[in-house]
């Protein structure tokens, strides 16, 4: 006797889910490709965010269907749950250190940064200073 439960075992159509997903990611790589080359990227946190979310949701469905992660029980939620959390809690810790990278930058690694900083003189810095009287020539 078989049985009738389908929720422990892939649908008998695979090849159509899997042709589905397949075609619902070349539309999402389409979306990405004109948003890339659109007007909105003009605005880089929104158009870096749509990206993002279109890049995340390509990740879900490659995840769920190709790594047969929508037929499975217990293993989704013990193999996602952990890496969201430490990827959520890797993003966390790491914002501060970039957005504060250039607090403690010496004058000589001010000078060559691509950023416009400013640095305060620092007891013992031995690099010149740069003084607007220093770069400007003086009349005579």
């Amino acid at each position: 006797m078989e049985s009738t439960n389908t929720t422990d075992s892939p649908p008998t159509s695979q090849r159509k889910v899997f042709l589905i997903v397949f075609g619902l990611l070349v539309v999402l790589t389409g979306i990405s490709f004109g948003v890339a080359n659109s007007s909105i990227m003009d605005d880089r946190i929104i158009g870096w965010s749509v990206m993002v979310g279109i890049s995340v949701c390509k990740a879900m469905l490659v995840a769920t269907f190709f790594m047969h992660l929508w037929w499975e029980q217990a293993w989704k939620y013990a193999l996602t749950i952990p890496t969201l959390f430490m990827g959520c809690m890797l993003v966390l810790l790491l914002v501060p250190d970039i957005g504060m990278r250039t607090d403690h930058y010496p004058r000589s690694r001010q000078m060559l940064s691509p950023e416009s900083i400013t640095v305060p003189d620092a007891p013992g810095d031995e690099s010149p200073s740069t003084d607007s009287k220093s770069t400007t020539p003086t009349e005579s």
